[in-house]
């Protein structure tokens, strides 16, 4: 149902950024008609939120501004989709052997929903997705110490980095602030591209968590190329033609 026209700029992009904030992100013809304007006033307002710094304006809409964020606030936003992730690539992890995963939320649903296992070592920069499995049979989890990021709460650094070269992982799960065809995925923070580096060339296969409000877009630090990806799963249909531009590269699930 669309909202009324007679809503004043400032009231509509409240709006916005409460769509924003729930799908993480947002198109031009939608948000138009949700909001019952036209897509040229519709335009004015996210050019207008983009210069306050509240989204990034992409290709027939925007998405959430990229920046560090609190592993909280990385868990409230799309947890239907980061839950759909983790049931696609809960059969790839295996129930024995060093896996590694990475900082992120989606990973700690992931993480979560690991039943028991039978000698499953879960490496991981991140206190949260520690204890998300400290304490299952079976599991064996190993926290890569160093700097903590006083945003992120991930821990990075040299310290971070020297510690994962370290292993030989069978698997690396990992998600990322932003995927894009050419630029690869990347984050917001440069040691955190740095670390997942690292990982991805110490596992034997990478495999890739990203919600498909992700897609598309591209943050400050490269991290990998598509060409280091084994298996995209997304939220999507495998056979989503969003999904295109990235089926030269990985397996796509």
């Amino acid at each position: 149902m669309a909202i009324s026209s007679s809503l004043d700029a400032e009231a509509r992009r409240a709006h916005l950024l409460q769509m924003l904030g729930a799908q993480g992100r947002i198109t031009v013809s939608a948000a138009a008609g949700a909001l019952g304007v036209s897509e040229m006033t519709l335009r004015r307002d996210l050019a207008d939120l983009e210069g306050m710094g509240q989204l990034r304006r992409v290709r027939g809409g925007a998405v959430a501004p990229l920046q560090p964020r609190s592993f909280a606030e990385r868990s409230a936003r799309r947890s239907a989709a980061k839950k759909a992730i983790a049931q696609k690539a809960l059969p790839l992890v295996p129930s024995q052997g060093t896996c590694a995963f990475d900082a992120s939320s989606t990973a700690g649903v992931l993480l979560s929903a690991i039943g028991d296992a039978a000698e499953l070592t879960a490496v991981t920069n991140s206190a949260e997705n520690f204890e998300a499995v400290s304490g299952k049979p079976g599991i064996s989890p190993i926290l890569l110490g160093g700097h903590r990021h006083e945003t992120t709460q991930s821990f990075v650094g040299p310290l971070a980095d020297l510690l994962a070269s370290s292993l030989h992982y069978g698997k690396f799960f990992t998600s990322a602030a932003a995927v894009d065809p050419e630029w690869g995925t990347s984050e917001a923070t440069a040691e955190e591209a740095a670390l997942k580096r690292t990982l991805s060339r110490h596992a034997d296969l990478t495999i890739l968590l990203a919600d498909s409000s992700k897609l598309g877009s591209q943050a400050s630090a490269r991290a990998l190329a598509l060409d280091d990806v084994d298996v995209l799963i997304t939220d999507l249909d495998p056979d989503d033609a969003r999904l295109d531009p990235y089926r030269r590269s990985a397996e796509i699930r």
